[in-house]
């Protein structure tokens, strides 16, 4: 089944099915694609353009810029007033379910005006978010025609932004002390002293797919463990549905892994990563509070999961994109994504211009981490 290829009326019918070509920059199974436009987060509005997935959805401009940013904003007389006007209603290519941007296979140049074209200034912003910058998670040819659409998207008007840091971890090593031994002796007392509590709990895997995901029951517990992290999350932006969840644990072709952690009878904590070329890709968490900081679940779960990356011939551990001073302080790698953006009114497209380096904060952290580490 296809799903729609145009835009209707500004909003876009209901699909009914997966688009019918290849991507590049993909690092997850395809089928995340599709459950995430046929179960949407909260308040978002899925298309699909030029065989290009996408959605209309309320954002804050200030979502990632510096905090110092919000509250100087703030401070100014009507402050308040002002930061509302910054929530409007933005189209976005890309997803929130993937590490990058989904481009047809191929598509370079031509695809900025075919966006243009497909959004046709329906809201006050196009965005076309994470698209990789070199990325050592991707071929090289990938690679090559992100940097020749963002050249494109500069000829065409875009303001292009640096975006978060995407976290990985090579496996290269031997054992977990093999790992281990590559950080700082502080680090590695740290991180040792965290995982004594690994004795007291049990872990069981279940594949996507599995009977387990049939109990009603089972789900709603999933869910709930990923509303507590989500309520305690500094950035509140894609709400993902607890039909979205089902439909992910029920999948078995997108290979997913659950990682499930208990203390007793009690589930605390758990992890759903995918398998998908050679990479474990880790998406989500779920998280029982304060148990899940008591058992220090966060730096078991990284263990195990690298432990499971090295013992099934993987290449790769991608961590994703929040918390990266802790994924530092584990011993992540990190790449950075831009974003492309287009802005249609032009007193606002010159201020974010003016402004543009105030919403890069996670490049300017990983440029104040290495000349710490230089010093």
């Amino acid at each position: 089944m296809n799903m729609p290829n145009t835009f209707s009326g500004g909003h876009v019918a209901p699909p009914d099915g997966q688009a019918s070509c290849a991507y590049d920059n993909q690092l997850e199974p395809p089928g995340l694609l599709r459950h995430f436009i046929e179960n949407p987060p909260a308040g978002f509005e899925p298309f699909m353009a030029h065989d290009t997935p996408g959605f209309f959805a309320p954002f804050d401009l200030l979502t990632t810029a510096d905090p110092a940013v919000r509250q100087r904003l703030a401070s100014l007389p009507g402050g308040g007033l002002l930061l509302r006007l910054l929530r409007f209603r933005v189209c976005f290519f890309g997803t929130t379910v993937s590490e990058y941007a989904p481009f047809p296979s191929g598509a370079t140049t031509t695809l900025p005006d075919k966006m243009l074209s497909a959004w046709a200034r329906r809201s006050r912003l196009m965005i076309v978010k994470d698209v990789p910058e070199q990325s050592p998670l991707l071929p090289t040819a990938d690679s090559m025609r992100a940097e020749a659409f963002l050249a494109a998207c500069q000829k065409h008007g875009f303001i292009v932004l640096d975006g978060q840091a995407l976290a990985y971890v090579p496996i290269d090593f031997s054992s977990a002390d093999d790992y281990l031994s590559r950080l700082s002796a502080g680090r590695r007392k740290n991180i040792r002293r965290k995982l004594r509590s690994r004795e007291q709990l049990r872990i069981e895997i279940l594949p996507t797919g599995h009977d387990r995901f049939d109990d009603e029951a089972f789900l709603d517990e999933l869910y709930a463990l990923y509303q507590e992290v989500y309520a305690q999350s500094e950035i509140h932006f894609d709400l993902l549905s607890a039909a979205y969840f089902k439909a992910l644990f029920q999948d078995a072709a997108l290979q997913g892994k659950l990682f499930l952690y208990y203390n007793g009878i009690d589930l605390i904590g758990y992890n759903l990563c995918f398998v998908h070329d050679h990479k474990l890709i880790d998406k989500y968490v779920g998280f029982r509070y304060p148990a899940a900081r008591t058992f220090n679940l966060y730096f078991v779960s990284w263990m195990e999961n690298l432990a499971y990356a090295r013992e099934h011939g993987l290449t790769h551990y991608v961590a994703g994109w929040t918390d990266p001073e802790v994924k530092s302080f584990l011993g992540a790698s990190f790449t950075f994504t831009r974003h492309a953006v287009f802005v249609r009114n032009p007193l606002l497209r010159f201020i974010l211009r003016k402004l543009s380096h105030h919403f890069e904060s996670d490049r300017m952290w990983f440029n104040g981490m290495q000349e710490e580490d230089a010093q």
